[in-house]
């Protein structure tokens, strides 16, 4: 009896190769929720702008690609309802509906779609991990931006300046962390 893992088949995100059951898929859940938020306490707050550079995007799309579609979207759903609760685990801290609370929506639809490309082996590659991160970072500014220039009643130049101009390099240097993360995983999964 051989003790080796088997390649994963195409259609698996990492989740799925840990022994399925309802626990795990609730576990998976309330850990991505959990990810999410201690990501969002990584927060610096940018100058001129109501919206801080964190963590948060970072877990939002790394539990997406890891967890898949259904179970991503689960897990930011619980992430934003329990921050509508008062859990303090929102950007900085805090809880409820702010002028940024568009890129939690956004995170929401981000990790459904790049956890639905994770399935037809968007994870799998450094290129297409790049791809796949770039259109994920895409979505959550484009719910972001708006949002935040409807609800700070401010001019559309205005929430780009402030919500997307000043975020792009520290994007683009977490799009190139998880493309190193999420490939070099199966890799490791794929030797054993």
């Amino acid at each position: 009896m051989s003790t080796a893992a088997a390649p994963a088949r195409p259609r698996e995100v990492l989740a799925d190769l840990l022994p399925a059951s309802r626990v795990r898929d609730v576990a998976l859940v309330l850990g991505g929720a959990a990810l999410t938020g201690l990501a969002a306490q990584i927060s610096v707050p940018v100058p001129g702008s109501p919206v801080p550079v964190t963590g948060q995007t970072f877990a939002a799309l790394l539990v997406g690609t890891t967890l898949g579609a259904s179970r991503g979207l689960a897990s930011l759903v619980l992430y934003a309802l329990a921050g509508l609760a008062g859990v303090p685990w929102f950007a900085g801290g805090t809880s409820g509906v702010s002028v940024s609370f568009g890129y939690i929506l956004g995170m929401l639809l981000a990790s459904t779609v790049v956890g639905a490309l994770a399935r037809r082996g968007a994870d799998r590659s450094v290129l297409r991990m790049a791809g796949t991160m770039l259109l994920g970072e895409a979505i959550i500014y484009a719910v972001g931006v708006p949002y935040l220039a409807y609800a700070a009643d401010i001019s559309a130049s205005a929430a780009i300046a402030a919500g997307l101009t000043p975020f792009l390099l520290g994007d683009a240097l977490k799009a190139a962390l998880a493309m190193g993360v999420t490939p070099t995983a199966w890799k490791l999964v794929n030797k054993g």
